[in-house]
């Protein structure tokens, strides 16, 4: 059986198994030979320049498994007769931990006072803090509920909302009423039809002045112009690890908007989400050979 990896680490804990012919493939370098024959491809973290292209040549495919928990890029494109299946649960401590980190960051200015340290100034005042603060997650699936242990003893009111509601969650038709009451709104949402650009002006006016917008879904999810306006106006602030469009040319509003702190979409690029993606795939590609259900399929509901 052909597989196409992405990194040799993932070759490594798949070459025992029986059968198995890894071809390292990362996207970057020459493509390795015989892409008609591939059956399981584990596509990088950094998307491939034709997905559509390379998943037509796929003629033996059968199973698609990202490294990530987004799966946008290949659903649309994917073979009849081939499955998908995202990285569900490899990500959620790095994400969960930035967007903990984030939100202390903004709120407790320290990006302002990392500028003041380097100009050697003493600049005493007091800063906003997390505690006493309701958090709003937007997104409750296994991040989020990654996100809300993480948040556990820090003193806050969390509110959660998903696709659809259930007990102790809201569901997205309940969101706009939930906004204006939320002192952090975390977007962890999965990009899809449905969510793109769901913080939208109307969204964001909604949001108490002062609010923190923390993003760590993915960019799209978010109106960038709607939200320059809003931090330009001083209204809002932002800790985004994710941007539209990414990466964010240099000249972009977004980089000099005050009020906002931007990291380089590395909220899951951790060492924690390395071991965690090995042991997936290694357990996936077991399950696969062994003919036993697959973790994480992406179905029509998502």
């Amino acid at each position: 059986m052909k597989i196409w990896v992405p990194y040799e680490s993932v070759a490594e804990v798949l070459s025992d198994l029986p059968g198995v012919q890894c071809s390292v493939h990362d996207g970057i370098g020459p493509e390795p030979d015989g892409i008609e024959d591939v059956e399981v491809w584990i596509p990088p973290l950094v998307t491939v320049p034709d997905v559509p292209g390379t998943l037509a040549r796929m003629r033996s495919l059968r199973l698609v498994q990202t490294v990530t928990a987004g799966v946008d890029a290949y659903r649309p494109h994917l073979p009849e007769g081939a499955v998908l299946c995202n990285a569900r649960g490899v990500h959620d401590a790095g994400t969960a931990e930035w967007a903990v980190g984030a939100m202390i960051a903004v709120l407790r200015e320290f990006p302002g006072f990392t500028d003041a340290q380097r100009r050697g100034e003493w600049t005493y005042h007091h800063t906003g803090v997390l505690a006493d603060s309701t958090v709003l997650i937007v997104g409750y699936g296994s991040i989020g509920q990654a996100l809300e242990r993480r948040l556990d003893g820090f003193e806050v009111d969390v509110v959660r909302v998903a696709r659809t509601a259930r007990d102790g969650v809201h569901g997205m038709a309940e969101l706009p009423a939930l906004l204006p009451a939320a002192d952090v709104v975390v977007l962890l949402v999965p990009a899809t039809p449905d969510t793109a650009g769901m913080a939208d002006a109307a969204f964001l006016s909604r949001m108490k002045d002062g609010a923190l917008l923390v993003n760590a879904a993915r960019g799209g999810v978010v109106d960038t112009d709607a939200l320059v306006a809003e931090l330009k106006s001083g209204r809002l602030r932002a800790a985004l690890d994710v941007t539209a469009p990414e990466p964010l040319p240099g000249d972009h509003p977004l980089w000099s908007a005050p009020g906002v702190f931007v990291t380089p979409h590395v909220a899951g690029s951790t060492p924690a989400s390395g071991r965690r993606m090995l042991r997936l795939m290694r357990a996936q590609l077991l399950r696969y050979l062994g003919g036993e259900p697959l973790d994480n399929v992406i179905t029509e509901a998502y």
